[in-house]
């Protein structure tokens, strides 16, 4: 292991709000050269767990926190190494991919049956006709259809709302999860992991991806309730009420309807585009994102062809779901010492940005590397997963609790 410091990690450090004087706490190592690229997605990896990872030593007392690659690579690919009683994930629709169109390409994200029918309505056409009604499309065309852009942001927007008092922690902290996808559920499988009580919210009429929930639905708990209803928004008042930490992963103002805020609260809201510019009401994916900034590009094929490319791992999904994580535990340690309702606001696109602007790394081959990887029995059937790259002395070596069905739990907190 070496002390080595990395830019990236102090860049997020400082993001987060965080105590330079205790960088030297991080010892990083393990196998080089791994998620290769043209772009320095391992350092992007490496650091946004390292910030995380000190965020958690922090809260504890514990004087060493130790980042391995190897780990972290495995982690940044974790969907891909999921096993369900043998039988590998799906983490692509056959609708999800790159199309030529008249004049290039475009990406379209189709995984979920209601971004399918989105898709479709969006064009026009049946399913077998997409790849002909694409080719007779420009590229800035079909884009301005299903997506659009994003402003600069600070990596981390901080705000302090207002100067309530440090809230007691009585027990467990209480974790009110309203994510999706992968960002925000990687940030609440991680507070899960840290000892959170952390119940997932979903709309009855929007399950979740099977292999996806297995996948990041370790350490919490998941619960529907149909907020057009009297009785389920009443519940889920008295939920908020007793949460410490709210983490939101909708467009911004979908949610301005409810009233979210409460004294002491730690709000932190994810999206694909961010808060501010001419995209920021617009859904979005890592997949779409990459196009959208110029990564698809930079890391495409030379030539004639011209075929555009991706990061080897969804690294802005993983990478912006630790530094979330890291943000909340940062927020939480500043709330216990001097109180404040915080809220916390980070994006993909910013993180793409912030991946863009980093210095790129040495290009050294990566090791031969197999992946250490774990299993447990579950109520989903035997799992196969990559293990937290979350580790420090003294801290949590995995999940207390393996995934269990989608929507099962009831929709309250733990009493112990």
């Amino acid at each position: 292991m070496t002390h080595a410091p990395h830019s990236g990690t102090e860049q997020a450090w400082a993001a987060v709000g965080g105590d330079p004087a205790l960088l030297p706490r991080i010892e990083y190592g393990g196998p080089a050269g791994l998620l290769p690229s043209r772009l320095p997605v391992m350092e992007l990896a490496r650091s946004t767990v390292a910030v995380c990872t000190l965020a958690a030593a922090e809260r504890a007392g514990s004087p060493r926190v130790r980042v391995d690659d190897g780990a972290v690579a495995t982690a940044f690919t974790s969907e891909r190494h999921l096993l369900v009683d043998g039988r590998a994930p799906v983490n692509f629709a056959p609708l999800s991919r790159f199309w030529r169109t008249a004049d290039g390409w475009v990406r379209t994200h189709a995984n979920y049956p209601h971004h399918k029918a989105a898709l479709l309505a969006a064009l026009g056409v049946r399913e077998e006709k997409v790849e002909s009604e694409l080719a007779g499309r420009r590229s800035l065309e079909v884009e301005e259809t299903v997506y659009a852009a994003v402003a600069e942001r600070p990596l981390v927007v901080q705000e302090l709302l207002d100067e309530a008092p440090p809230k007691p922690r009585g027990g467990r902290l209480k974790v009110l999860d309203l994510t999706r996808v992968i960002a925000g559920p990687v940030a609440t499988r991680t507070l899960g992991l840290l000892g959170a009580d952390v119940l997932r919210i979903d709309a009855p009429w929007m399950p979740e991806l099977p292999d996806q929930h297995a996948d990041t639905g370790f350490g919490k708990r998941s619960a529907t309730l149909d907020l057009r209803r009297h009785a389920d928004r009443r519940t889920f008042g008295e939920l908020l009420d007793a949460a410490d930490v709210l983490v939101t992963g909708y467009r911004p103002g979908a949610l301005d309807v409810y009233d979210l805020r409460r004294p002491g609260l730690v709000i932190a809201q994810l999206s694909a585009w961010g808060d501010h510019g001419p995209w920021r009401e617009r859904r979005g994916f890592d997949s779409l994102v990459q196009v959208a900034t110029g990564i698809a590009l930079l890391e495409g094929t030379e030539g004639a062809e011209g075929r555009p490319g991706a990061l080897p791992a969804q690294a802005l999904d993983h990478g912006t779901g630790y530094l979330l994580a890291a943000a909340v535990l940062r927020a939480l340690t500043e709330q216990d010492a001097h109180g404040g309702t915080r809220r916390l606001r980070l994006s993909l696109a910013r993180t793409a940005h912030w991946l863009r602007g980093m210095a790129p790394g040495p290009g050294v081959p990566a090791d031969a590397y197999i992946p250490r990887l774990t299993e447990t029995d579950s109520p989903l059937g035997r799992l196969q997963y990559a293990p937290t790259p979350v580790a420090y002395e003294g801290g949590p070596a995995d999940w207390s609790r393996p995934p269990g069905p989608w929507g099962s739990d009831s929709p309250q907190w733990l009493t112990a």
